[in-house]
């Protein structure tokens, strides 16, 4: 029972969809708008089912479970 601790009792129904929403949290979390723009217009082209969104939102939910690793605030010069 750890801070980290990412095991789910669900597996996502399609797991290239939850790989390609834990990429979207990691563009997003790191400012990279081409990557995010690139998997938005995937997404956009490829007819989503129910499933398969949910496989991606449990993705991105998986990636932003973690904690940042560091702030950004505490990282400025002055």
């Amino acid at each position: 029972m750890g801070i980290f601790n990412r095991k789910s009792n669900a597996t996502p129904s399609n797991p290239q969809m939850a790989e390609l929403g834990r990429e979207y949290a990691i563009a997003k979390r790191h400012g990279d708008r081409k990557t995010v723009n690139r998997i938005n217009r995937q997404i956009g082209t490829s007819g989503m089912s129910d499933s398969d969104r949910a496989s991606f939102q449990q993705g991105r939910e998986s990636y932003d479970s973690i904690p940042p690793a560091y702030s950004k605030r505490n990282n400025r010069r002055r």
